[in-house]
């Protein structure tokens, strides 16, 4: 049994150890003898990306996020969205999850044009978002929380898309309606650093369902022992109850 991982931009979206999550990936697939392969794949490298099980891109400086605004109007974007059309796993966080919606708009009035795989829009706010972040997800029969941290100006808002989750801590998509992220598909886009799927084991498994599921049927992983994931995840959420960082009273 096998996987193939795409990590897009590697090079410079990858704030806030955001390579973790692929690390994490194919840790969680290698305990289970799982075999995966990971391909990095950078600006201006045009091929389809269909026969890929999982696609990653992270968050980055605002030159990176310029540039793979621009290469996604390429071939690039158009093989992203087939692939994303055929069911492949993806998982953006941050600048890149802004721009697989419509556009971003920069703090200076500058349109970044997105692909609209996400019907959502973004524009800078005049502060940043920055703090732990407690989310509530809900995955077909799957309820979970995920913990992350957050770190942007950027004020998403979904339109008819499905959003990741709903804000339990913190500002999530925008500060103001409660959602966190998006989801499309087996696409998924979130704002969570830190990074996101160490301290969620959960999510990460559910990626991976995915993706196994793609590729060979219907298939249900082994579990794994996840006592110190699950202490990390318990360890933030701790944190955020001693800090009485709470958006919506429920901790």
């Amino acid at each position: 049994m096998h996987l193939t991982i795409g990590y897009l931009y590697a090079t410079g979206m990858n704030v806030y150890g955001d390579r973790g999550n692929v690390l994490t990936l194919v840790q969680r697939c290698r305990w289970r003898g799982i075999d995966v392969d990971v391909v990095e794949r950078g600006v201006g490298e045009s091929s389809p990306l269909d026969h890929f099980d999982v696609l990653f891109a992270g968050g980055g400086q605002d030159r990176d996020q310029v540039a793979v605004s621009q290469d996604l109007q390429s071939d690039t974007g158009r093989a992203l969205v087939d692939a994303i059309e055929n069911g492949v796993v993806v998982l953006t966080i941050c600048g890149t999850y802004q721009l697989l919606g419509h556009f971003f708009k920069t703090v200076s009035g500058e349109i970044l044009p997105g692909l609209g795989i996400f019907d959502a829009t973004t524009e800078a706010g005049p502060r940043r978002f920055i703090g732990d972040v407690i989310v509530d997800v809900h995955l077909g029969d799957e309820v979970m929380s995920l913990v992350g941290f957050e770190n942007h100006s950027g004020r998403t808002y979904l339109r008819s898309c499905q959003p990741l989750g709903i804000v339990r801590v913190g500002a999530g998509n925008n500060g103001a309606d409660g959602t966190e992220g998006a989801r499309y598909r087996n696409a998924f886009g979130a704002y969570l650093h830190g990074p996101l799927l160490p301290k969620n084991p959960r999510f990460a498994d559910y990626l991976i369902q995915l993706a196994l599921a793609r590729r060979y049927g219907e298939w249900h992983l082994a579990p794994l022992d996840d006592r110190l994931e699950n202490a990390a995840h318990q360890a933030m959420v701790e944190r955020v109850r001693r800090r009485g960082r709470i958006k919506s009273g429920v901790l």
